[in-house]
C-alpha cells in the first residue's frame, strides 16, 4: 500500500525562462509537461511500470485564469463537523486529519467556500513550534464538482495549497489533479467530504479520457 499525497512534490518546478519569468499559461503548460514526463520516467510515477512506454500524457481541460483565487485568508473553519476526524480512503482505511479551516472565494458571481485540510501524523504525534510565530500549514483541499463522476473521477480531484510570503493562499484550479488511484489500485487516497462539493463545474485541471474506466 503506498499512501497518496507524497510523490507530487517530487516534480514541482518554477518555471523561469532565463531572460526572467513566463507568463501565467505558459507556467502551467510547462508544470503540465513536467508532469508527463515525471508520469512517464519517474521513479515514484503512479502509471504502472507496464503502462509508462505508452502513456501519452495526462488528459486536461484549458488554461482558464479566472479559475485562479489569489489573496484568501484561512477563515476559521465554516462547518458544523468536529475539528478532529479520520478521512476515509479508497482502500477502506481512514487516516487521521483536521479541518484547518475555510477558505471563500466567488466564482460565478455566487459565494463559495471549502473547508481546508491537514494531514495528521498516524502516531499521534503532534509537532510543536519553538519560534513566537506558528508556522502556517500547507492545506489539503480535495472538492467534489459537477464534472465528478463524469469528465473527473467520481471521488474528487485534489489541491495543495502552500503559504505565501503574507500568510495568505492562491486556489488555483488549474492545478488541480486526480488522486494516485485513479492510476493504480496500490495507492491509498483519500475521499473527498462531501463538505467540499461545489455545485458548478470546474472546468480546469487535470481531467479523465473520453475512454477512461476508472479503476478499482
Amino acid at each position: 500500500m503506498t499512501h497518496e499525497h507524497e510523490h507530487h512534490s517530487d516534480h514541482d518546478h518554477d518555471h523561469e525562462h532565463e531572460h526572467g519569468p513566463i507568463d501565467y499559461v505558459e507556467a502551467i503548460e510547462g508544470f503540465r509537461a513536467d508532469k508527463d514526463h515525471y508520469f512517464r520516467h519517474g521513479e515514484g510515477s503512479p502509471i504502472p511500470p507496464g503502462e509508462r512506454a505508452s502513456f501519452e500524457g495526462l488528459p486536461y481541460f484549458a488554461v482558464d485564469p479566472a479559475l485562479r483565487f489569489e489573496d484568501l485568508t484561512l477563515e476559521p473553519y465554516a462547518g458544523d463537523e468536529p475539528q478532529q476526524f479520520q478521512i476515509p480512503t479508497s482502500d477502506g482505511r481512514l487516516r487521521p486529519a483536521h479541518r484547518a479551516g475555510s477558505l471563500h472565494f466567488e466564482l460565478g458571481g455566487e459565494p463559495r467556500s471549502l473547508a481546508a485540510y491537514v494531514m495528521d501524523d498516524p502516531s499521534g504525534h503532534v509537532h510543536e513550534h519553538a519560534g513566537a510565530e506558528e508556522e502556517l500549514p500547507t492545506l489539503f483541499v480535495p472538492f467534489l464538482d459537477a464534472t465528478s463522476g463524469h469528465e473527473t473521477y467520481g471521488a474528487g480531484r485534489y489541491l495543495d495549497l502552500e503559504p505565501e510570503d503574507d500568510g495568505t493562499y492562491s486556489l488555483d484550479f488549474n492545478l488541480a489533479y486526480h488522486p494516485s488511484c485513479v492510476y493504480d489500485i496500490r495507492f491509498s487516497c483519500p475521499l473527498t467530504p462531501a463538505e467540499n462539493r461545489l455545485p458548478d463545474r470546474i472546468e480546469a485541471g487535470e481531467r479523465l479520457a473520453e475512454d477512461h474506466a476508472e479503476v478499482g
